[in-house]
């Protein structure tokens, strides 16, 4: 499995990059929340990649980050009918956090505006993966609207490790609003949530 490519950016387009490792070109295909982050051509890149084999093919598609690349797992993996064709149509039709916060209030409406998602797409999006994605992607969601400071970032990114690991919502902004009284303002997010689960 190829997880990542580092190398040089020759080529880029609003669906494909082609990265230069070693003196191989990679053709990789690319949502459009990817294709707004890259480099200009020629420029050192990192891209994380996720590689399909299929009977006529092997495809690399490409991500500048690990929640797009999470996200498309997610797609073409849990939901039946979608291919990765579909799942970088979302990714270029909605950004991760407006994703999230869509499946985990039931917001079909939103996710049928996408391109080559349709009503029925939508609802099976939100059916099958609102427990994927659950209280922790309304909580991002919401916080992403609010705008926070970058003190509140950390611990909203604490408080959503903390609900990646089974803590409830109220429980685990207690337990990080304690942590931080404890360990002060210098605290990172890993010591963050270390110090919330030294208390369970």
């Amino acid at each position: 499995m190829i997880t990542f490519l580092h190398g040089t950016l020759v080529e880029a387009l609003p669906t494909q990059a082609i990265v230069e490792v070693s003196g191989v070109g990679y053709e990789v295909l690319i949502p459009l929340s990817s294709y707004d982050k890259l480099p200009a051509p020629g420029k050192e890149i990192k891209l994380l990649t996720h590689l399909a084999v299929r009977e006529d093919a092997q495809v690399l598609y490409g991500f500048m980050s690990a929640a797009e690349r999470d996200l498309f797992r997610l797609l073409i993996h849990s939901v039946s009918g979608i291919g990765p064709k579909t799942a970088l149509n979302i990714l270029s039709g909605i950004n991760v956090t407006a994703f999230r916060g869509a499946v985990s209030s039931g917001d079909v409406k939103a996710l049928a505006r996408i391109s080559g998602v349709g009503k029925k797409t939508a609802e099976r999006i939100v059916v099958e993966l609102k427990d994927k994605i659950g209280a922790a992607g309304a909580w991002e969601a919401s916080s992403a609207q609010r705008g926070l400071s970058p003190e509140d970032q950390k611990v909203n990114d604490a408080v959503l490790a903390l609900m990646a690991l089974g803590f409830k919502q109220v429980e685990a902004h207690d337990s990080v609003r304690k942590a931080q009284g404890t360990l002060g303002p210098g605290a990172t997010i890993e010591d963050l949530v270390r110090g919330c689960l030294r208390k369970e």
